[in-house]
């Protein structure tokens, strides 16, 4: 048991990386001018990145719990997932939303 919660932990942080990339895929695939491309693609991560810094992370300054905390989480991964949606990739997109929804449902059971 301790072993899966060891890989959840991976897989929590995988996620937490995935949301960025995800954003940042929109970010660069939108058909709009190259400044602005780039833009987008490093400014969406750029902010998922401070709002976990302030809320999300293990030090963060404003701590969120209970219902305020699994909104927040619920914001973050499904820009993530919406990201992917809205650059097309849809596949990546449900496979994005099945892996955050059993990996934080298990969280929540080990209190992790």
């Amino acid at each position: 048991m301790r072993t899966a919660k060891a890989v959840n932990l991976g897989v929590l942080f995988l996620i937490e990386l995935g949301a960025l990339a995800a954003v940042g895929y929109w970010g660069f695939t939108r058909a709009v001018a190259t400044p602005l491309t780039w833009l987008l693609g490093l400014g969406a991560p750029a902010v998922l990145v401070v709002l976990w810094a302030l809320f999300g992370s293990q030090k963060a300054s404003y701590k969120t719990r209970g219902a305020v905390r699994v909104g927040f989480e619920t914001v973050c991964f499904g820009a993530g997932v919406a990201a992917l949606f809205a650059a097309g990739a849809t596949a990546w997109a449900v496979a994005f939303a099945a892996v955050v929804a059993v990996s934080k449902a298990l969280a929540v059971i080990w209190r992790q």
